[in-house]
């Protein structure tokens, strides 16, 4: 009696443990779905900010609306799943396949829309709102299905912390890894892939539970390859949207965890773009950087240590080493991948003169509004050519707080030149910038010149010294191709490039992003 009440005590526990085995197995086999959820979809959502704001530029603008669309339509989603009542499971895995199709091949349509259609932004949004519909959907789903197998409590912490464990894993390997390594096409495609993974192996393990199991295997599969093929041939993707977009020949792309470079020729002429944005033009940036960087090195009473903010192109370095006197340069750039590019690819490196490798040249890579705070050497020559100011993290390098930061690491007789876009398009961007250098510096003027690739383009160049005059000439080089050293021809301003009654750019007011994109919007 008593073996035979052992015998049927343990097959009931091994019955029991092979139920509760099954039940975990399952639980975390859809918990570890949510983390796949929360990792894809975040992955989608930054995606589309990054494509909007290599395309349609002001980061800030494009990240904030991007952000307050997916999560308002991942509260569409969800007030909508309410209404799913039969075959939960079925239309989860479902779902699952959606959201990788879609998300993993947005990228791709909206590289090869931007150019062809007029509507370009309602089809980005549109993009994004139907993604977070169905990643809203998703996770109440999944708490309806699991409900009668996991205490409410638990279910509802476990799918929460699963939840947020993906979104961080997302937001962290997004920029460190995902975009350097993969660039923002292959990243998408590949989390697509990720996510019909997901719903494969649902479809394999649980095909008891679900209706139709062959058919979703097949639309499943289905999905895999041609997110698969898509990601196969990415590469000649985006070289053909790249090749409509910038109507030039295409011969170099790189993407950084900062920006797009792009490096396209025309004939004799090559042009650098940057997050689709026109850096230079070999035709005539010698205009632009003789402008930028003799008038200032011409007229400082001492150049032996100079220093270098933005410029990571080495063009305005080259310029600086035409003068023997100089010592020592040091180059502040946030972008490795630039500075590294441009001090090895055989192509620039034909443009800047290999400036970066010269013995003289220091490259730091560090964002430039933190490595001023922190320094403490004095400079004789301070030559900033910064990006325009077309964000809240570019404009705060023109900022009142950043020209104070400056001022404690120049030397006493020391000259600055900033590059403060165009006085004509934008001639209260130009002109704030101007008058907040002005607040900072007792002695501040201004100057343009015109650059055929851009239009007219201007500068401010200040001084610590009451008395400098700007146009005096203590030293000259020969072999300028565009400046002759008579600094009071590009002083002139006409009516129409001025502006008056204009705020001081502050970090609290950032008006000067304001004024830019007011000015520049308009074009």
């Amino acid at each position: 009696m008593y073996s035979g009440l052992s015998l049927l005590e343990s097959q009931s526990l091994l019955a029991l443990q092979f139920m509760a085995k099954n039940f975990l197995k399952f639980e975390y086999l859809l918990l570890f779905a949510v983390f796949i959820i929360a990792t894809c979809g975040l992955i989608y959502e930054l995606v589309a900010g990054t494509l909007a704001s290599y395309l349609l530029g002001d980061s800030v603008k494009q990240f904030s609306f991007i952000i307050g669309v997916y999560l308002f339509s991942m509260g569409v989603g969800s007030y909508f799943a309410k209404f799913v009542k039969k075959n939960q499971l079925n239309t989860f895995v479902e779902i699952e396949i959606l959201v990788g199709v879609i998300g993993g091949l947005s990228s791709v349509i909206l590289f090869i829309l931007f150019e062809k259609v007029d509507y370009f932004q309602f089809i980005l949004y549109l993009l994004v709102f139907v993604t977070g519909c169905l990643v809203g959907l998703e996770i109440p789903l999944l708490m309806n299905i699991l409900k009668e197998k996991v205490k409410f409590s638990d279910l509802v912490s476990n799918v929460f912390t699963f939840d947020y464990i993906g979104a961080l894993l997302a937001s962290v390997l997004f920029p460190l890894v995902l975009v350097p390594k993969l660039g923002v096409m292959k990243t998408s495609l590949f989390f697509g892939m990720i996510n019909v993974s997901v719903a494969i192996i649902l479809c394999f393990l649980l095909s008891k539970d679900l209706k139709h199991s062959l058919l979703l295997k097949l639309k499943a599969i289905s999905a895999f390859i041609i997110l698969l093929l898509t990601f196969f041939f990415s590469d000649q993707i985006l070289s053909y949207s790249e090749q409509k977009l910038y109507g030039e020949n295409i011969i170099f792309t790189k993407a950084t965890p900062y920006q797009r470079i792009v490096l396209t020729h025309t004939k004799n002429d090559y042009k650098l773009y940057l997050n689709n944005n026109l850096q230079f033009s070999s035709a005539d940036e010698y205009r632009y950087h003789e402008a930028l960087v003799h008038p200032v090195m011409a007229n400082a009473k001492n150049i032996e240590n100079v220093l270098v903010l933005g410029g990571g192109d080495g063009l305005a370095v080259r310029e600086i080493l035409k003068y023997k006197e100089v010592k020592k340069i040091t180059l502040v750039d946030l972008d490795e991948g630039m500075t590294k590019l441009f001090a090895s690819n055989t192509i620039l490196t034909k443009f800047n003169h290999n400036s970066l490798t010269n013995p003289k040249v220091e490259v730091v890579n560090k964002d430039a509004f933190l490595w001023v705070k922190e320094e403490n050497n004095k400079f004789d020559v301070i030559i900033i050519d910064f990006p325009d100011p077309s964000n809240y993290s570019l404009g705060k390098l023109y900022s009142l707080n950043f020209y104070k930061s400056l001022k404690k690491i120049v030397a006493p007789e020391a000259a600055i030149v900033i590059q403060t876009t165009s006085p004509y398009f934008a001639p209260k961007s130009f002109w704030c910038i101007n008058n907040t250098v002005n607040e900072v510096f007792p002695n501040a003027d201004a100057y343009h010149v015109y650059v055929p690739s851009f239009g007219e383009w201007g500068y401010t160049i200040a001084s610590n010294n009451n008395t400098a005059d700007f146009s005096k000439v203590n030293r000259k080089v020969s072999g300028l191709k565009y400046y002759d050293y008579q600094y009071k021809k590009l002083n002139f301003f006409p009516k129409d490039m001025k502006a008056k009654n204009l705020e001081i750019n502050r970090l609290d007011n950032q008006i000067l992003v304001r004024y830019f994109d007011e000015e520049w919007g308009k074009l």
